[in-house]
């Protein structure tokens, strides 16, 4: 086991945390019920875990608490879906962006920098891009075309 400093421990937490919060900021200005706080949250918990799981059970499994990690966000990122009007379903991207800001947290605790970091960017490019290269203005005019369009049925589901 490496023996990590106090310091590093909580610069692995605050870098954790940090990423996160510009992770959520992108969600929260965007309208997403889960924000900056909720993804700072995630991603210091799961560092947190990380770091706790290296140092409390030296020798143990690790990857026990990480696999537990992965469970817990994902019934968090359950709890952020929701079904609206008829067959619509909202909150799939938060919950895929909480499910990856808790890999990153992850792999900051577990001191692999370089992979958190680059899956921060990565996160935070692919939620960005719809709204930075237009695609949301495009595709809501494609949809309101093909609502327009496709005649409504209104039958219920058998």
């Amino acid at each position: 086991m490496e023996f990590l400093s106090d310091w590093e421990l909580v610069g692995r937490l605050v870098l954790a945390a940090l990423l996160g919060f510009s992770i959520g900021l992108e969600r929260e200005i965007r309208g997403q019920a889960a924000g900056e706080r909720t993804h700072a949250l995630v991603a210091l918990g799961a560092a947190a875990f990380a770091l706790i799981s290296g140092r409390a059970f030296p020798g143990g499994d690790t990857a026990r608490v990480a696999a537990g990690v992965v469970t817990g966000i994902g019934f968090l990122g359950a709890g952020m879906i929701l079904k609206k009007e008829g067959v619509r379903i909202e909150g799939l991207t938060t919950a895929a962006g909480i499910w990856a800001v808790g890999a990153m947290g992850l792999a900051i605790g577990a001191g692999m920098y370089l992979l958190g970091i680059v899956a921060a960017v990565l996160v935070g490019l692919i939620l960005a891009a719809e709204s930075v290269l237009k695609l949301d203005k495009r595709l809501e005019r494609r949809r309101a075309k093909e609502r327009k369009e496709k005649p409504q049925d209104s039958r219920p589901f058998d």
